[in-house]
């Protein structure tokens, strides 16, 4: 689902557009963009899609990338980043950033956190639940489910700070730099800006 750019006019209203954002990240992360959610994306608004003009530009720029391109080069520009067989050009696994190795401690830690929260990956999954995708729908569970006692701010900000923040940047700077980022240096670029209004507004909790 494209974010709708409205006015944030409500606390409910901000927090869904948070949820939104998650869900946009976690699809155009874990798979080549389908045809639907590219035409949703050439047609969106270029407003800030939330609160906070630091989100304005990115977003504009992420539009922009998905309308200058057609979907067949989009698909192939997944591919060389973040497909292939074997070592991809840039790694979406949390493992990789936070100590070099897949599958490693900050694996085990992630699924034990998981499972307090009541959540298990499915087994249909082929990637690991640190995939940068999984992550984002975590975030977006905790701020749109509907049991209070797993769903609030204070899961949400210890989540964020444990699983996302510590690595999230490196990812962001990794796509960037790749000479054949258009499309995804685009999107880099706007999940860091969310990432960041995201880091700025739970520090405030803090």
């Amino acid at each position: 689902m494209i974010p709708e750019p409205i006015p944030v006019t409500s606390a409910l209203d901000e927090e869904l557009a948070r949820a939104e954002i998650y869900g946009l990240l976690a699809q155009l992360f874990y798979a080549p963009a389908s045809p639907e959610l590219l035409q949703a994306l050439r047609g969106a608004p270029t407003q800030a899609p939330a609160a906070g003009a630091i989100l304005e530009e990115p977003w504009r720029q992420l539009a922009g990338a998905a309308r200058a391109l057609a979907d067949e080069p989009i698909a192939a520009e997944y591919d060389a980043l973040f497909g292939g067989v074997g070592k991809p050009e840039v790694y979406l696994f949390a493992s990789h950033y936070l100590s070099g190795f897949l599958n490693d401690r900050a694996l085990v830690r992630l699924r034990s956190d998981l499972a307090a929260l009541g959540l298990a990956r499915d087994e249909a999954m082929p990637e690991t639940e640190d995939h940068v995708a999984y992550l984002c729908e975590v975030m977006r569970y905790l701020i749109a489910g509907d049991d209070a006692a797993v769903s609030n701010l204070a899961r949400q900000h210890e989540f964020f700070a444990t699983h996302l923040q510590p690595w999230v940047g490196d990812l962001c700077d990794a796509v960037a730099a790749h000479p054949e980022a258009r499309f995804y240096a685009a999107l880099a670029a706007f999940a860091r800006g969310f990432m960041s209004v995201e880091a700025q507004a739970f520090d405030l909790l803090a």
